[in-house]
C-alpha cells in the first residue's frame, strides 16, 4: 500500500504478484505501451483501476462480465470472451447463464479489488457488466438510453437530446442518471426495481425512444437500422436493453485517443455544455475526490428505483 491507503501497481519492472489478503494476482506487461502518444501503460492503466475502485466496484459487483480484450493498448486488435479462460483464480467467482443455444457460459464475476485488477490485466481496457445481477440474470435493475450522434451531429445534439430525454423522464417520476460514455455519446440510466423481464425492459425502452422520435423528429431517432437514420440526428438507442447486451461501465477508460472515460456527471454540468474530453484518466481520479460518486443513487439495491410495471400503465393510460 502507498500513501493514504492507496494500492501502488510497480512500475519498475514488467510484471508483479499483488498479494490481498490470501488472494494473489500476477499483473504482466506493466511497461507495455497502451496509449504510446500519451505515454500511458498498461500499468498506468491498472493503477487507474486501483484508484478509482471504491467507487467502481459497487457497479459492476455481482454482475457478469463480458471481457473485451485488448493485449496491445487501444489501437490493437480486440476480441471479445465470455466464457472465464482455465487459468483463472481458484477464489474467482463465476456466473452460470444459459444461452438460446443450449449451451452454459460461465462468466466472471467481479466483487472486490484483486477479481478487477485481474480483469483489467487481461487487457480489458472498459468494464463490460450484464445489466442483470446474477442471482437473476433474467430481470435487470436498470433502464438505460444510449445516445449516439448519427454522422453530421455534434455533441452539442447529443447534449440537447440526453435533457430532452431527462425531462420525459422527469414527467414519468423516473429519476434518471447521465455519464458520457467517453466515446461519441451520452449514456441515461434509471434504477429500477427488479421484477420485469429484459424483453419487458427493452419494450418500455423502444417505446420510449420512439416518443422521443416524435416530439423532436428535427432531433432525434428511434430508427435502429443504420441505412434508414436521418443525418444530423441523434439515436435515441433502446436496442442495447436487448438480453445479452452491455455497454461500457461507468468509469470505464475506454480506447480512444485521449484515453476518455466514462464519467458520471451532473445535469446541471449537460446544460452547461461537457464535452467528452474532459474526463480522462490522467484526471478522473481529481474528479472522484472532488465530487465522489455521482452515481452511488445507482448502486443502492432497494432505494430510490422505480415500479417500471406502474410507469408503463400510466404511459398507457395517458
Amino acid at each position: 500500500m502507498g500513501a493514504e491507503g492507496r494500492f501502488d501497481i510497480p512500475r519498475n519492472r514488467d510484471s508483479a504478484v499483488l498479494e490481498f489478503a490470501g488472494r494473489e494476482v500476477r499483473v504482466t506487461n506493466l511497461r507495455k505501451p497502451f496509449w504510446p502518444d500519451r505515454g500511458i501503460t498498461k500499468g498506468d492503466l491498472l493503477q487507474y483501476y486501483a484508484d478509482v475502485a471504491e467507487v467502481l466496484l459497487p457497479h459492476v459487483e455481482g454482475r457478469a462480465m463480458v471481457m473485451k480484450r485488448y493485449p496491445n493498448g487501444w489501437r490493437g486488435k480486440f476480441f471479445f470472451m465470455k466464457r472465464t479462460p482455465d487459468h483463472a483464480p481458484e477464489w474467482l467467482e463465476t456466473c452460470a447463464i444459459e444461452h438460446g443455444s443450449g449451451s452454459v457460459i460461465d462468466f466472471p464475476v467481479i466483487r472486490h479489488m484483486p477479481g478487477l485488477l485481474w480483469l483489467v490485466n487481461l487487457g480489458c481496457i472498459d468494464l463490460n457488466p450484464w445489466y442483470s445481477r446474477c442471482d437473476d440474470v433474467d430481470r435487470p435493475d436498470v433502464l438505460h438510453f444510449d445516445l449516439d450522434p448519427v454522422p453530421d451531429a455534434g455533441f452539442d445534439r447529443v447534449r440537447e437530446t440526453a435533457l430532452l430525454v431527462k425531462e420525459a423522464l422527469d414527467g414519468l417520476g423516473m429519476p434518471s442518471y447521465p455519464k458520457t460514455t467517453g466515446s461519441k455519446g451520452i449514456h441515461v440510466y434509471v434504477p429500477i426495481v427488479r421484477g420485469p423481464v429484459q424483453k419487458d425492459v427493452w419494450r418500455f425502452a423502444k417505446a420510449f425512444a420512439r416518443l422521443m422520435e416524435q416530439r423532436r423528429p428535427d432531433l432525434v431517432t428511434a430508427r435502429y437500422r443504420i441505412a434508414d437514420r436521418p443525418a444530423g440526428r441523434v439515436l435515441v438507442d433502446y436496442n442495447q436493453n436487448a438480453w445479452g447486451r452491455t455497454l461500457a461501465s461507468v468509469y470505464s477508460v475506454r480506447p480512444t485517443p485521449t484515453a476518455a472515460v466514462s464519467a458520471p456527471v451532473r445535469w446541471d454540468e449537460v446544460e452547461r455544455g461537457i464535452d467528452i474530453e474532459d474526463f480522462r484518466l490522467d484526471n478522473m481520479r481529481d474528479r472522484v475526490r472532488q465530487v465522489g460518486d455521482l452515481w452511488r443513487p445507482l448502486a443502492w439495491p432497494k432505494k430510490g428505483r422505480v415500479e417500471l410495471d406502474e410507469v408503463t400503465r400510466g404511459m398507457v393510460s395517458g
